[in-house]
């Protein structure tokens, strides 16, 4: 009768090639193989979508520690992260430059992600808003889409996951602002009848 052990070596012999030895440890398999190549991205992420040019984003929180995560997260690639501690601070930053995506901690010393996305729809070019929260559940994430936020990120952070997010809300932001540049061409020429 066949013990575990002959049947560990049998499914290992199906990894080795015909001459090898039954000693060698078994041939990694496709999947491990996979993992094994993706381990290094899942280690140090990058963010998938690198810009050309430095592309600055506005982390709004309190906590320093959020601000030094997500500067050591960036920091090997065009993206610059700005600091604001709360409201009045980030509308400071906001009044002198185009920031395209904003970070926000739920409750901020001086008001809530629902004042920050207040204060950017009275923007020219509104950045999109990403709230970040310890309690991220569906209400929250619902009410954040629902009143014009772009997305909701758990704390404490997942790198992979907030490189995506801060990437895609990026590519979305630009998308928004081409297409606007683009029906004001077109209305230049109707209006020019060229």
């Amino acid at each position: 009768m066949p013990t575990i052990s002959h049947y560990n070596a049998s499914l290992n012999a199906g990894n080795r090639g015909p001459n090898s030895d039954p000693l060698d440890p078994p041939a990694p398999s496709e999947a491990e193989d996979s993992l094994r190549r993706l381990a290094p991205q899942v280690a140090d992420p990058t963010p998938p979508v690198t810009p050309e040019r430095a592309v600055r984003v506005l982390a709004v929180s309190p906590a320093d520690e959020d601000h030094r995560f997500l500067r050591h997260l960036f920091s090997h690639s065009n993206w610059v992260i700005q600091v604001a501690r709360g409201c009045a601070e980030a509308a400071e930053l906001l009044r002198r430059e185009s920031l395209p995506v904003i970070l926000c901690d739920c409750e901020l010393p001086d008001g809530t992600w629902q004042d920050m996305l207040d204060l950017l729809e009275q923007l020219r070019q509104p950045s999109l808003l990403i709230v970040t929260s310890r309690m991220a559940d569906d209400f929250l994430w619902a009410e954040v889409l629902n009143l014009g936020g772009y997305d909701v990120l758990m704390k404490p952070f997942d790198p992979t996951e907030v490189v995506r997010v801060v990437s895609l809300a990026w590519l979305h932001w630009k998308n928004l602002r081409e297409r606007a540049r683009a029906e004001r061409a077109g209305e230049t020429l109707a209006a020019t009848g060229t």
